[in-house]
């Protein structure tokens, strides 16, 4: 029931729950509750402790004043001590001078004569550049690159450029500029951008270790490069041309790589063809001459033997070329024979044996095989 509602006793209840009448109790007194918390801190921090001449609010002072220095000590021990994780480091200067570096693990510092600054120095961090560039061949291309670094140097990094990520932005944009102004424009659209990474990487480094920047490039990945956009068709008709090109020019190289050898192995056969005729020609001549000197010698020795000899070699070698043979009888006879020595050959490297008869024309055919004119003829080829 409500204080105020009718028959609700207000007469002797109000709103704060006193009474009135004889045991009257108003509201809570703030200076009364402030007086007791400070009586109790005082306590706490010896501030009760009142001298008979001392003035009564003079003891709550000291002890205010004592809270007060608790609680910014506390504040300050609460940012004086760091953590520094294994990754990071600190750089500590006192008095705006660089005073130490400071590794993994719990440390303190005292601000505000000292200031810190903590980085993580093993993370790689990342930075994207893209733009027009203009290439060696006076054509405009549009190059995007990512940069890959870390901090190497805290000390460098914190104390010798103001803001050293800025500056590796501009370092990275003079070396594009560089490398892509000293390139033509087929090698920037096409196979030569890892080249190119690789010398942006090594003047982008030279430029940061020029301004001592405490960063280390690792990486530089030059992405596709392509045409602006007002001209991509004009460039896409000139990449088709040269891919034309490159296409024709390959076929060639496999058409003479075909050719070229096979004309090289038949020049060379010639080569060794000659060359082994004039070695055997040599070889004969010198065969020969040194037949011809020893012959010499053997037909000084023995002249009449040596020249039957020779004769019937010659004979023999003339017989040999030769497959038909005719032998005439005695001097002014008209009688002829023919030996078939081919057939003879033929039968001696073992085909069919032939037996067939001596053809005798004229008077040798009436004859009778045992008489004297038949045997001589033969008499004479068997010598």
């Amino acid at each position: 029931m409500a204080w105020n509602e009718p028959g609700g006793n207000s007469n002797n209840q109000d709103p704060w729950g006193g009474r009135r009448g004889g045991d009257k109790k108003g509201p809570p007194d703030l200076d009364e509750a402030f007086r007791k918390l400070q009586e109790s801190l005082n306590g706490l921090f010896g501030g009760n402790k009142k001298r008979s001449n001392d003035s009564p609010g003079k003891g709550g002072g000291f002890g205010l004043l004592g809270i007060g220095l608790a609680v910014l000590a506390a504040i300050w021990l609460y940012s004086a001590v760091y953590v520094v994780d294994e990754q990071e480091q600190a750089v500590v200067l006192r008095f705006g001078k660089y005073y130490e570096t400071v590794g993994a693990g719990l440390n303190i510092y005292f601000p505000p004569i000292d200031r810190k600054y903590m980085e993580n120095v093993t993370r790689e961090r990342a930075y994207t550049k893209q733009g027009q560039m203009l290439t060696e061949d006076e054509n405009i291309v549009e190059v995007p690159l990512t940069v890959q670094y870390k901090i190497s140097n805290l000390q460098d990094f914190v104390l010798n450029v103001d803001q050293p990520e800025v500056s590796l932005q501009h370092a990275t944009d003079s070396a594009l500029r560089h490398v892509v102004g000293s390139t033509a424009m087929d090698q920037v659209l096409t196979e030569g951008r890892e080249q190119m990474a690789g010398e942006i990487k090594e003047r982008l480094q030279r430029f940061l270790d020029t301004y001592r920047t405490g960063i280390t490039v690792t990486q530089v990945n030059v992405q596709s490069a392509a045409a602006p956009r007002e001209v991509q068709e004009a460039f896409d008709d000139v990449i088709r041309a040269r891919e034309d090109e490159q296409r024709s020019r390959n076929q060639a190289e496999t058409y003479a790589n075909g050719v070229v050898p096979e004309a090289r192995g038949q020049a060379q056969r010639i080569v060794e063809d000659a060359n082994g005729y004039r070695d055997e020609v040599v070889s004969r001549a010198k065969g020969e001459a040194d037949r011809f000197t020893k012959l010499v010698g053997e037909y000084r020795k023995a002249p009449e033997v040596t020249r039957q000899r020779l004769y019937l070699e010659t004979m023999q070698d003339v017989f040999s070329n030769t497959s038909k043979v005719l032998v005439s009888g005695e001097s002014g006879s008209n009688n002829l024979l023919y030996l078939p020595l081919d057939k003879m050959v033929e039968g001696a490297r073992g085909s069919a044996a032939l037996s067939s008869t001596p053809t005798v024309t004229n008077e040798a055919s009436n004859r009778a095989p045992d008489s004297p004119q038949a045997r001589e003829p033969r008499t004479r080829e068997s010598r």
